[in-house]
């Protein structure tokens, strides 16, 4: 009894892609379509409801309700039950729509009189691009079937949608991919850059989502599974020729994927889907939609994980029945802008420097991309949803690193103010070249030791040409997340030695592998924490992990041939965490002095903490008697002191590094290691911002690490200002009461000016 319908839906099908294939306008298609699904479904009414905004659904087209509703009839997302299929990207299925929770009724179409209602969203990857509606007088519930049916076609809809077969007038008619677009995201890098789309993975086009011939296209599929099984089980044999211990997690990976790519069920799916009469590929982008529908609402986070690998497979599959691989033959754009869901460090080191920008779907503040991007000092936006749907290869792009917004396809007006944005930076920076060899003394010469933060070898030119009288921070975990596997002691001991003969007579804070969190090291299996930031990382994970710990702290010692040397430990929240990794760096200090190699003296020797929580800012005195210095950790301390995630906009913009109480706390630290002859510097976003460092100054700081762009600004503001008298209006704000000392630091500055 099946086979009819299945006979009737690919014939429904075959009249939709002969549709697509006439030579008219998009409104006579969608017209066309409305009345082939409604006599198709035997039902009085068909709608397709699209898009004319990201809020709002508009009547495009209909057979059975009013025609001059078309385009007049407008539902914000969540409205009535087209609003609510568009909000849940799941069917309404309904006997009784009026009955119906949210149900609205739209005099102007006249449907008062349809009592059934089935609503379709039409989705493409886990976009919604609108709503496939049909209505009956008789009060009946769709069948499974007809459910089915109806989706496959929305499937087929949403295609052609992407391949402008609907392009026309009015805003729920343009075309896309050539609309001005504003992504807002996260700041994950400062800077702004003006450049051209350059696509890390470029979207799978399917140009046949209606089958010709289904028994071809099932031959078709299951040659192009057996193909993705192949290429899984080479990558499983890969990894477990590999070192046993180094490649564990990176195997069971790999059987997860296994696991999925022989799933039978997944298979049957898309087998189903090519029955009804949908092409290979159409049939594994339909599945590829739940997939990442399923991924957005899944609450767990493993399940999260399993579904993104099911999405990944599914993209392989495309690949291998399009042909479109990675490598599609398109040329590298003047002054790309990379645009991906999401990249691996190794792959964004791969393209470097030749980058303007990049804008990420997903990832973190802390992630491994924003860890490369700070290194290679590359603006980076990141949470900008949607773009890989959005944009293509070659489109013009704005990024603004600082304010974490991207302009995609940006009319003129915004490039032109974004140009001169772009400008008035590049002019500053030739003024402060001036800089480069003057201290950053303030008016009444108190001085300020400026240095810059890196984490590879490609930085260190920027130490001379910015002025930074040192490294601050170099982050060593960049050679750990780059490799499959835990890079070797001599490996190590050969880059750091590097980085020090870059550096000369200039002082170097190598930093201790600072993993976890969202630093997962691709051959470490990760916790699934349900709070990483504050989970099993940095030092936590170093303690427990002592070889990896020791293995680094050895070739840091033979790295320095007996040069002076400076290592902190990072997130250390309590005293005997220091100690204790203080004493395993000792011991291999002991151990290759007792094996002939040269070692620093001891007097050369500087061991710092990173103070990121203020649990160690209450340490005992005999903390800051033992540490040779110490680097506020000011982007993780911020965090923490406010209870607000940075990644969390909602919160994160709430609480300013001006805010009396932080400030507070700066100086608090700066008077206890002022007791005690500790030497104390800030690291983080804020010591480059030139406002927040003079008030970090103010409060008794005297060492600031920043990336090497903003040294130049940061000196220029410190040499204009008295830091004395800057301290003396942030202690009369703050007696006034006031939450924030920025309005009178701004009323400060600005009277200097005049």
């Amino acid at each position: 009894m099946a086979e009819p319908k299945e006979s009737e839906s690919r014939k429904l099908l075959g009249r939709l892609r002969d549709t697509l294939a006439e030579d008219s306008a998009g409104q006579t298609r969608l017209d066309r379509i409305t009345h082939l699904i409604a006599d198709s479904m035997r039902t009085e009414v068909c709608s397709i409801y699209l898009f004319r905004d990201s809020d709002t659904l508009e009547l495009c087209a209909t057979e059975g309700l009013k025609p001059e509703a078309v385009h007049e009839t407008r539902m914000r997302i969540g409205e009535g039950l087209v609003g609510r299929v568009a909000r849940t990207a799941t069917p309404v299925n309904s006997a009784d729509a009026p009955s119906e929770r949210g149900f609205r009724y739209m005099p102007e179409t006249g449907e008062e009189i349809y009592s059934s209602f089935l609503g379709i969203p039409i989705q493409r990857l886990g976009e919604t691009l609108g709503v496939l509606v049909v209505q009956s007088k008789t009060a009946r519930k769709y069948t499974n079937d007809e459910v089915y049916a109806l989706e496959v076609v929305a499937m087929v809809l949403a295609e052609m949608t992407e391949l402008g077969a609907f392009v026309g007038d009015g805003a729920a008619l343009k075309a896309l991919h050539q609309q001005p677009i504003l992504f807002r995201g996260t700041q994950g890098q400062e800077g702004v850059a003006e450049g051209n789309v350059f696509l890390h993975e470029p979207r799978v086009v399917v140009t046949n989502p209606v089958a010709d011939d289904p028994a071809v296209e099932l031959e078709r599929l299951q040659a192009g599974v057996a193909a993705l099984r192949l290429s899984v089980d080479d990558m499983l044999a890969a990894a477990q020729s590999g070192d046993k211990t180094a490649d564990k997690d990176q195997r069971e990976v790999m059987e997860a994927y296994r696991m999925f790519a022989n799933s039978k069920s997944w298979a049957k799916r898309m087998e189903e889907d090519i029955e009804l009469g949908l092409s290979a590929e159409a049939a594994v982008e339909k599945e590829q939609s739940n997939a990442r529908l399923r991924l957005a609402t899944a609450p767990d986070p493993y399940l999260r994980e399993r579904l993104h690998d099911l999405d990944d497979l599914s993209n392989r599959l495309l690949r291998i029945l399009t042909g479109q691989g990675s490598e599609t033959g398109a040329e590298m754009p003047e002054n790309p802008v990379l645009i991906a869901r999401n990249i691996g460090p190794g792959e964004l080191l791969e393209y470097g420097r030749k980058l303007k920008g990049i804008v990420l779907e997903q990832g973190s503040v802390g992630s491994h991309a924003a860890v490369v991007a700070r290194a290679l000092a590359i603006p980076l936006v990141i949470h900008a949803r949607g773009i890989t749907t959005q944009a293509l290869n070659g489109d013009a792009i704005l990024v603004d690193g600082e304010q974490g917004v991207v302009h995609l396809r940006p009319e003129e007006t915004v490039a032109s103010a974004f140009r001169d944005k772009i400008a008035m930076q590049a002019e500053a920076q030739m003024r402060y070249a001036d800089l480069r060899d003057k201290p950053a003394s303030d008016l009444k010469g108190r001085q300020i030791s400026l240095q810059m933060n890196a984490g590879l070898m490609a930085d260190l030119p920027s130490l001379e040409g910015s002025g930074a009288e040192g490294v601050g921070l170099f982050r060593t975990e960049l050679q750990f997340l780059i490799r499959n596997k835990v890079p070797r002691r001599a490996e190590l001991a050969r880059l750091y030695g590097l980085v020090m003969d870059s550096a000369g007579d200039k002082r170097v804070a190598f930093r201790t592998l600072d993993i976890g969190s969202d630093k997962v090291l691709p051959y470490m299996k990760p916790q699934d924490e349900p709070n990483p930031a504050m989970g099993w990382r940095a030092i936590r994970v170093g303690l427990d992990k002592k070889g990896v710990m020791r293995m680094q702290l050895q070739a840091l010692v033979r790295a320095a041939r007996g040069r002076p040397l400076s290592i902190m430990f990072p997130f250390v929240a309590q005293f005997d965490e220091f100690r204790e990794a203080r004493q395993h760096l000792i011991h291999m200090i002991e151990g290759e002095r007792r094996l002939g190699n040269p070692v620093p003296d001891y007097d050369k020797i500087n061991i710092g903490a990173m103070l990121e929580t203020p649990s160690l800012a209450f340490a005992p005195d005999a903390f800051f008697e033992m540490a040779d210095f110490i680097s506020i950790g000011g982007n993780d301390l911020k965090q923490f002191f406010f209870a607000a995630d940075r990644e969390n906009e909602r919160v994160r913009r709430r609480y300013d590094t001006l805010n009396v109480s932080f400030l507070t706390f700066i100086g608090m630290i700066a008077e206890r290691c002022k007791k005690f002859g500790t030497p104390v510097s800030f690291c983080g976003e804020d010591a480059g911002r030139p406002v927040e460092a003079i008030c970090l100054a103010a409060m008794g700081l005297d060492t600031l690490s920043m990336r090497p762009a903003s040294i130049g600004p940061v000196k220029h503001l410190i040499r204009r200002v008295d830091l004395g008298e800057l301290r003396r209006v942030i202690d009369a704000s703050s007696e006034r009461g006031d939450q924030s000392v920025r309005s009178s630091v701004l009323a400060y500055l600005a009277e200097i000016e005049t």
